[in-house]
Protein backbone atom coordinates (compact mmCIF):
# COMPACT_ATOMS: atom_id res chain seq x y z
CA UNK A 1 0.00 0.00 0.00
CA UNK A 2 1.60 3.48 -1.26
CA UNK A 3 -0.80 5.92 0.42
CA UNK A 4 -3.12 5.89 3.47
CA UNK A 5 -5.76 8.72 3.11
CA UNK A 6 -7.00 9.70 6.55
CA UNK A 7 -10.46 11.58 6.69
CA UNK A 8 -11.66 12.60 10.15
CA UNK A 9 -15.09 13.43 10.23
CA UNK A 10 -18.12 14.16 12.26
CA UNK A 11 -21.76 14.94 10.80
CA UNK A 12 -20.41 16.14 7.23
CA UNK A 13 -23.11 14.03 5.63
CA UNK A 14 -23.78 16.90 3.34
CA UNK A 15 -20.39 17.05 1.74
CA UNK A 16 -18.42 13.81 2.37
CA UNK A 17 -18.99 12.38 -0.71
CA UNK A 18 -17.52 15.11 -2.71
CA UNK A 19 -14.45 14.84 -0.10
CA UNK A 20 -13.92 10.93 -0.64
CA UNK A 21 -14.83 11.19 -4.68
CA UNK A 22 -11.85 13.75 -4.41
CA UNK A 23 -9.48 11.44 -3.59
CA UNK A 24 -11.12 8.32 -5.84
CA UNK A 25 -10.54 10.54 -8.55
CA UNK A 26 -7.05 10.60 -8.17
CA UNK A 27 -4.57 9.96 -11.17
CA UNK A 28 -2.74 7.54 -8.36
CA UNK A 29 -4.99 4.51 -7.46
CA UNK A 30 -2.47 2.26 -4.99
CA UNK A 31 -4.50 4.13 -1.62
CA UNK A 32 -6.43 3.50 0.95
CA UNK A 33 -9.08 5.81 2.77
CA UNK A 34 -9.92 5.50 6.27
CA UNK A 35 -13.46 7.97 7.22
CA UNK A 36 -12.48 8.45 11.08
CA UNK A 37 -15.25 9.25 12.67
CA UNK A 38 -15.81 11.47 15.65
CA UNK A 39 -19.50 10.22 16.76
CA UNK A 40 -21.65 11.92 13.69
CA UNK A 41 -25.14 11.41 14.59
CA UNK A 42 -26.35 12.40 11.00
CA UNK A 43 -26.16 10.36 7.81
CA UNK A 44 -22.21 10.56 6.97
CA UNK A 45 -22.12 6.84 8.05
CA UNK A 46 -24.97 6.29 5.23
CA UNK A 47 -23.15 8.28 2.86
CA UNK A 48 -20.03 6.70 2.90
CA UNK A 49 -20.99 2.93 3.09
CA UNK A 50 -22.93 3.98 -0.28
CA UNK A 51 -19.55 4.08 -1.71
CA UNK A 52 -18.65 1.16 -3.48
CA UNK A 53 -15.24 1.18 -3.43
CA UNK A 54 -12.85 -1.54 -1.29
CA UNK A 55 -10.52 1.02 -0.27
CA UNK A 56 -12.72 2.81 1.55
CA UNK A 57 -12.59 2.07 5.61
CA UNK A 58 -15.00 3.36 7.97
CA UNK A 59 -13.30 3.74 11.37
CA UNK A 60 -15.88 4.41 14.28
CA UNK A 61 -14.95 6.40 17.01
CA UNK A 62 -16.99 8.15 20.10
CA UNK A 63 -17.45 11.85 20.40
CA UNK A 64 -14.16 13.24 21.39
CA UNK A 65 -14.79 17.34 20.07
CA UNK A 66 -11.04 17.06 18.98
CA UNK A 67 -10.01 16.53 15.51
CA UNK A 68 -6.63 15.22 17.09
CA UNK A 69 -8.86 11.99 18.29
CA UNK A 70 -10.26 10.75 14.86
CA UNK A 71 -6.79 11.40 13.07
CA UNK A 72 -4.72 10.01 15.51
CA UNK A 73 -7.02 6.74 15.03
CA UNK A 74 -6.63 6.29 11.67
CA UNK A 75 -2.74 6.45 11.78
CA UNK A 76 -2.98 3.66 14.05
CA UNK A 77 -5.38 1.69 11.30
CA UNK A 78 -3.33 3.05 8.11
CA UNK A 79 -1.73 0.20 6.02
CA UNK A 80 0.30 2.80 3.82
CA UNK A 81 4.09 3.80 3.55
CA UNK A 82 2.92 7.51 3.16
CA UNK A 83 -0.21 8.95 5.03
CA UNK A 84 -2.02 12.06 3.58
CA UNK A 85 -4.42 13.90 5.71
CA UNK A 86 -7.89 15.42 4.14
CA UNK A 87 -10.48 17.17 6.38
CA UNK A 88 -13.79 15.75 5.17
CA UNK A 89 -14.74 19.12 3.93
CA UNK A 90 -11.77 19.86 1.94
CA UNK A 91 -10.97 18.50 -1.60
CA UNK A 92 -8.28 17.12 -3.54
CA UNK A 93 -7.64 18.11 -7.17
CA UNK A 94 -6.81 14.82 -8.99
CA UNK A 95 -3.00 15.00 -9.90
CA UNK A 96 -2.63 16.01 -6.22
CA UNK A 97 -0.61 12.61 -4.74
CA UNK A 98 1.19 12.01 -7.88
CA UNK A 99 2.71 15.65 -7.92
CA UNK A 100 3.66 14.90 -4.45
CA UNK A 101 5.04 11.89 -4.34
CA UNK A 102 7.47 13.02 -7.47
CA UNK A 103 8.55 16.51 -5.56
CA UNK A 104 9.29 14.50 -2.89
CA UNK A 105 11.79 12.32 -4.63
CA UNK A 106 13.36 15.26 -6.19
CA UNK A 107 13.22 17.37 -2.58
CA UNK A 108 14.41 14.19 -0.68
CA UNK A 109 12.35 14.78 1.79
CA UNK A 110 9.76 12.89 3.79
CA UNK A 111 7.17 15.26 3.73
CA UNK A 112 5.26 17.87 1.50
CA UNK A 113 2.27 20.30 1.14
CA UNK A 114 0.92 22.48 -0.74
CA UNK A 115 -1.06 25.98 -1.42
CA UNK A 116 -4.93 26.00 -1.67
CA UNK A 117 -7.51 27.24 -3.66
CA UNK A 118 -9.82 29.18 -0.76
CA UNK A 119 -13.50 28.77 -0.93
CA UNK A 120 -16.10 30.51 0.91
CA UNK A 121 -19.74 29.23 1.19
CA UNK A 122 -21.98 31.56 -0.35
CA UNK A 123 -18.85 33.21 -2.91
CA UNK A 124 -17.23 30.42 -4.09
CA UNK A 125 -13.62 30.34 -5.02
CA UNK A 126 -11.75 33.90 -4.12
CA UNK A 127 -8.36 33.04 -5.21
CA UNK A 128 -5.20 31.28 -3.30
CA UNK A 129 -5.04 30.93 0.94
CA UNK A 130 -1.16 31.40 1.30
CA UNK A 131 1.58 33.79 0.54
CA UNK A 132 4.44 31.27 0.85
CA UNK A 133 6.60 31.53 -1.89
CA UNK A 134 9.45 28.82 -1.06
CA UNK A 135 9.63 25.78 -2.36
CA UNK A 136 10.07 24.02 1.09
CA UNK A 137 8.79 24.70 4.77
CA UNK A 138 11.71 24.43 7.60
CA UNK A 139 11.33 24.84 11.36
CA UNK A 140 12.83 28.28 10.85
CA UNK A 141 9.70 29.01 8.56
CA UNK A 142 7.07 27.58 10.92
CA UNK A 143 8.08 29.54 13.80
CA UNK A 144 6.68 32.65 12.30
CA UNK A 145 3.23 31.00 11.42
CA UNK A 146 2.07 27.49 10.29
CA UNK A 147 2.60 27.63 6.49
CA UNK A 148 0.81 23.92 6.32
CA UNK A 149 -2.42 22.96 5.44
CA UNK A 150 -3.81 19.85 6.78
CA UNK A 151 -5.47 19.04 4.10
CA UNK A 152 -2.65 19.61 1.75
CA UNK A 153 0.06 17.26 3.52
CA UNK A 154 1.71 13.50 2.64
CA UNK A 155 3.97 12.17 5.50
CA UNK A 156 6.11 9.39 5.68
CA UNK A 157 4.71 6.53 8.16
CA UNK A 158 8.53 6.69 9.48
CA UNK A 159 7.95 10.09 11.46
CA UNK A 160 5.71 9.17 13.31
CA UNK A 161 7.62 6.89 15.67
CA UNK A 162 9.22 10.38 16.86
CA UNK A 163 6.64 12.58 16.65
CA UNK A 164 3.64 10.20 17.43
CA UNK A 165 0.50 11.41 16.91
CA UNK A 166 -1.75 14.76 17.00
CA UNK A 167 -1.47 16.33 20.49
CA UNK A 168 -4.74 15.81 21.90
CA UNK A 169 -4.55 18.28 24.60
CA UNK A 170 -7.88 20.41 24.68
CA UNK A 171 -5.88 23.59 25.06
CA UNK A 172 -4.40 22.59 21.11
CA UNK A 173 -8.17 21.82 19.83
CA UNK A 174 -8.08 23.94 16.90
CA UNK A 175 -4.36 24.23 16.34
CA UNK A 176 -3.23 20.86 17.50
CA UNK A 177 -1.97 20.30 13.36
CA UNK A 178 0.65 23.71 14.06
CA UNK A 179 1.56 21.73 17.05
CA UNK A 180 2.54 18.56 15.15
CA UNK A 181 4.07 19.85 11.88
CA UNK A 182 6.84 21.80 14.31
CA UNK A 183 7.89 18.26 15.92
CA UNK A 184 7.72 16.75 12.45
CA UNK A 185 9.77 20.06 11.03
CA UNK A 186 12.35 18.95 13.06
CA UNK A 187 13.11 15.12 10.96
CA UNK A 188 12.61 16.70 7.54
CA UNK A 189 11.70 20.01 5.69
CA UNK A 190 8.13 20.07 3.62
CA UNK A 191 8.70 20.37 -0.20
CA UNK A 192 5.96 22.72 -0.77
CA UNK A 193 4.03 23.18 -4.33
CA UNK A 194 3.36 26.76 -5.02
CA UNK A 195 0.67 25.12 -7.17
CA UNK A 196 -2.94 24.88 -5.26
CA UNK A 197 -3.58 21.12 -5.11
CA UNK A 198 -6.52 21.07 -2.86
CA UNK A 199 -9.71 22.82 -1.87
CA UNK A 200 -10.40 24.27 1.15
CA UNK A 201 -13.33 25.36 2.60
CA UNK A 202 -13.21 28.52 4.62
CA UNK A 203 -16.56 27.82 6.86
CA UNK A 204 -15.65 28.88 10.35
CA UNK A 205 -19.54 28.29 11.19
CA UNK A 206 -19.29 24.64 9.82
CA UNK A 207 -16.00 23.56 11.92
CA UNK A 208 -14.46 23.66 15.21
CA UNK A 209 -13.07 26.88 14.84
CA UNK A 210 -16.42 28.85 15.35
CA UNK A 211 -16.80 27.83 18.36
CA UNK A 212 -13.48 27.78 20.08
CA UNK A 213 -12.48 31.15 21.25
CA UNK A 214 -8.78 32.15 19.14
CA UNK A 215 -6.26 34.79 21.01
CA UNK A 216 -3.05 34.40 18.29
CA UNK A 217 -0.34 35.05 21.53
CA UNK A 218 -2.37 32.21 23.45
CA UNK A 219 -2.28 30.04 20.71
CA UNK A 220 1.43 30.16 20.47
CA UNK A 221 1.71 29.78 24.08
CA UNK A 222 -0.05 26.86 23.96
CA UNK A 223 1.61 25.52 20.52
CA UNK A 224 5.14 26.26 21.70
CA UNK A 225 4.66 24.65 25.31
CA UNK A 226 3.60 21.21 23.52
CA UNK A 227 6.58 21.46 21.58
CA UNK A 228 9.02 22.27 24.61
CA UNK A 229 6.96 19.29 26.80
CA UNK A 230 7.50 16.64 23.87
CA UNK A 231 11.26 18.11 22.65
CA UNK A 232 12.53 17.72 26.12
CA UNK A 233 12.14 14.16 25.85
CA UNK A 234 14.05 14.06 22.69
CA UNK A 235 17.31 13.76 21.68
CA UNK A 236 19.40 16.14 19.36
CA UNK A 237 17.29 18.94 19.14
CA UNK A 238 18.36 21.13 21.47
CA UNK A 239 18.41 24.17 18.92
CA UNK A 240 14.80 23.42 18.34
CA UNK A 241 13.89 23.80 21.20
CA UNK A 242 16.41 26.93 22.25
CA UNK A 243 14.06 28.49 19.31
CA UNK A 244 10.61 27.32 20.78
CA UNK A 245 11.62 28.45 24.04
CA UNK A 246 12.38 31.79 22.71
CA UNK A 247 9.00 32.10 20.90
CA UNK A 248 7.05 30.72 24.07
CA UNK A 249 8.33 33.28 25.99
CA UNK A 250 7.71 35.76 23.24
CA UNK A 251 3.88 35.13 23.17
CA UNK A 252 3.91 35.08 27.47
CA UNK A 253 5.46 38.58 26.88
CA UNK A 254 2.84 39.73 24.62
CA UNK A 255 0.06 38.24 26.86
CA UNK A 256 0.62 40.83 28.96
CA UNK A 257 0.07 43.78 27.11
CA UNK A 258 -3.53 43.28 26.21
CA UNK A 259 -4.02 46.24 24.38
CA UNK A 260 -1.36 44.49 21.76
CA UNK A 261 -3.46 41.17 22.15
CA UNK A 262 -6.67 42.80 21.35
CA UNK A 263 -5.89 44.31 18.40
CA UNK A 264 -4.00 41.47 16.82
CA UNK A 265 -7.14 39.79 17.45
CA UNK A 266 -9.50 42.30 15.76
CA UNK A 267 -7.00 42.53 12.57
CA UNK A 268 -7.49 38.55 12.72
CA UNK A 269 -11.35 38.55 12.74
CA UNK A 270 -12.02 41.28 10.10
CA UNK A 271 -9.56 40.18 7.83
CA UNK A 272 -10.52 36.76 7.75
CA UNK A 273 -14.14 37.28 7.46
CA UNK A 274 -14.01 40.02 5.21
CA UNK A 275 -11.77 40.28 2.89
CA UNK A 276 -10.56 37.62 0.11
CA UNK A 277 -6.78 36.72 0.93
CA UNK A 278 -7.11 37.53 4.43
CA UNK A 279 -5.06 34.70 5.72
CA UNK A 280 -2.20 35.81 3.57
CA UNK A 281 -2.35 39.66 5.81
CA UNK A 282 -2.47 38.23 8.86
CA UNK A 283 0.60 36.08 8.22
CA UNK A 284 2.37 38.94 7.10
CA UNK A 285 1.13 40.63 10.10
CA UNK A 286 2.67 38.39 12.45
CA UNK A 287 5.86 38.10 10.52
CA UNK A 288 6.08 42.17 11.45
CA UNK A 289 5.62 41.78 14.98
CA UNK A 290 8.22 38.45 14.71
Amino acid sequence: MKVSVIIPTWNRGYIIEKTIQSVLNQTMSDLEILVCDDGSTDDTYEKVSAIKDPRIRWIPGGRGGRPAIPRNNGIREAKGEWLAFLDSDDEWLPEKLEKQLKLIEKENVKAASSDALRLIPGQGIIGNYLSFKKNRISFDDMLKVNEIITSSTIVHRSLFDEAGGFPEDEALKTIEDYAFWLRVATQTDFAYLIEPLIIYRDDAANSVRGIVESNVWKQRKEVFNDFIVWGKKRKNIEEFLKKANNNHLDAVNALKKPLLGISIEKIKTSLVQNFPGAHKIYAEVIRKIK
